[in-house]
């Protein structure tokens, strides 16, 4: 390849997951000069001394360090092990800072945020990651302006992904920055990928399973998922368990961390997926089935919920439930 293009430098972590690490080699690594002349410059930097492992126990080999990464155009920070994640090493924050400062543009896949929030570039700011790590990076981080439904955050001049498949989404977002849409479509066709996707994280989202065993909720969540179908109220469901209102709200949020009516909400969407996915009931019959009554309140509610429609969510899973029979 010839150089002079566009720098993105990897900061390379030991134990790094493996996906995250070939997206951006896939993305910036591989030649597309015949796209783009130069096409980027990649260089996977090593954030430590000594031997680095991926997840998978590859062994990685750099000859770039971090002073290469922090002279780089881009700085990207995929996903870490989770000793990475909660101690950083200093040295890799110094980096980070220092190249943003500078003018950088600094992007994280996945657990990668840990990263940029550690080292203060993320106070204030928008950013996402992975749904599961969510909870906790709210928790460690409560300066960041924290979306944990969306795909990626582009913050100008830092951008953060979701787990795994959001970081091509990111990647392929940071080439059509750098190139426009024309480039970055071609490079989605040779991934074989959508160039974008509809919707945000949530519709990936499985609801938390919640043990009830022994518990006087346990059966009455088991019928109400019976009859998703009834206009349920919270006086129906505290009846069923032979509590008081305010009682069985109480026991109700302690046991499933959310109320009574968001419960049902979240139970009907997931009903509503399985439906959509599995059958070929037209949309106003789910709506009806799943205790929403009419195609505008399912359009509503689903939506909400998952940041896509009953209909496009169908044509993307439909097609692939088919295809896996």
């Amino acid at each position: 390849m010839r150089r002079g293009g566009h720098v993105v430098a990897v900061a390379v972590t030991d134990q790094a997951p493996i996906f995250e690490l070939a997206v951006a080699c896939e993305v910036f690594g591989v030649d597309r000069t015949d796209l783009v002349d130069p096409w980027y410059e990649m260089r996977l930097c090593a954030s430590q001394p000594g031997a680095l492992h991926t997840a998978a126990g590859l062994r990685l080999e750099t000859t770039y360090g971090l002073d290469e990464l922090t002279s780089a155009d881009t700085v990207l920070v995929s996903a870490c092990a989770r000793p990475v994640q909660l101690a950083p090493p200093e040295p890799l924050l110094e980096a980070l800072r220092e190249a943003h400062q500078r003018g950088a543009r600094i992007a994280s896949i996945c657990s990668g945020v840990y990263l940029l929030a550690a080292a203060g570039l993320l106070d204030g700011r928008p950013a996402t990651t992975h749904w599961l790590y969510a909870p906790e990076f709210a928790r460690r981080w409560p300066a960041v302006k924290l979306d944990p439904y969306v795909l990626y955050v582009d913050d100008g001049d830092v951008l953060t992904s979701a787990g795994t498949g959001a970081g091509i989404d990111l990647c392929l977002h940071i080439v059509e920055l750098d190139h426009g849409t024309a480039v970055a479509n071609a490079v989605a066709r040779r991934m074989v990928v959508p160039p974008h996707r509809q919707g945000g994280q949530a519709q990936y989202v499985q609801p938390p399973a919640r043990s009830t065993n022994g518990d006087v909720l346990g059966p009455v969540l088991d019928w109400a998922r019976q009859h998703l179908d009834h206009p349920l109220t919270v006086a129906d469901l505290a009846s069923r368990a032979q509590l008081g209102q305010r009682t069985f709200v109480r026991r109700f949020a302690a046991t499933t961390g959310t109320s009574p009516l968001r419960w049902l909400i979240a139970e009907r969407v997931r009903l509503a997926q399985e439906l959509l996915e599995t059958t070929d009931e037209p949309i106003e019959r789910i709506a009806r089935h799943v205790g929403f009554g009419t195609p505008a309140n399912l359009r509503q509610h689903f939506g909400r919920a998952t940041s896509i429609s009953p209909q496009a969510y169908r044509q993307v899973y439909r097609h692939r439930t088919r295809h896996h029979r």
